[in-house]
This record gives C-alpha cells, structure tokens and sequence, in this order.
C-alpha cells in the first residue's frame, strides 16, 4: 500500500497539480492584495466617499455585506484575467515550438514514385 500511495504521489499530474494550488494560493494574495491597497483606494475612493464609507467591504444593506461580495467579484475578475493572459501566452509558445515538416527523405522520394507508378499500372 505505500508502493501505491508513492507511486500515486510521484505521478506528474499530482505534483503539477501541487505546485499550481501553492502558486494559486501565493497569486490569490497578490491579487487580494492588488484590490485592497490599491485598487479600491486608487479607483473607488470617490463613490465610497460618497457613500460615506472608508471601506468596499462596508458596503452593506441589513444583513447583506454586498461590499464583500464586490470585492470578491473584482477579485476574481483580475485572477480570471491574468490566468486567461498566461494561457493564451503558453499557446502562444507552443505553437512557436513546433518544428516544421521536414522534406522527405529521398528513399521517401523513391518509394512515393514507385507507388505511383504501382497504382498506374493496368489491372490483371
């Protein structure tokens, strides 16, 4: 059972997976901190102030905290965003990689002369 379990941890698809949560984890607080510290003081001051509040996550309506929720939605937005930015930039890479149809091989040549010559023989 722990040949299993190492052979399951050590499979690519485990670790590859292991290290996107850690880097999703460390990019979520990036993020967090993106639309805290800058963002909502650069860009939504003005409406908050007029809302007379200090903070988005102030922002509610009874019960409802739809400040946090905006706040979460800004969040997610710049995550989708950037994540969108760096697939489409591997894509990229990976179109670039791949190498160009080589020319055939004379036997290649030959062979394909021989074949056309096989099938424009007349039928027996």
């Amino acid at each position: 059972m722990l040949k299993e379990f190492k052979d399951f941890i050590m499979r690519g698809n485990v670790l590859d997976l292991a290290v996107a949560v850690v880097i999703g984890a460390a990019f979520t607080a990036i993020v967090s901190s993106l639309v805290d510290h800058v963002i909502t003081p650069l860009l939504l001051t003005p409406a908050l102030k007029m809302a007379h509040l200090e903070n988005i996550e102030q922002l509610h309506y009874g019960a409802v905290k739809y400040g946090s929720f905006l706040s979460a939605i800004i969040k997610f937005i710049i995550i989708a965003f950037i994540l969108f930015l760096i697939v489409k930039g591997f894509k990229s890479l990976e179109r670039k990689k791949v190498p160009p149809a080589a020319a055939p091989s004379t036997t290649e040549r030959l062979l394909a002369e021989i074949l056309d010559e096989l099938k424009a023989r007349p039928k027996v």
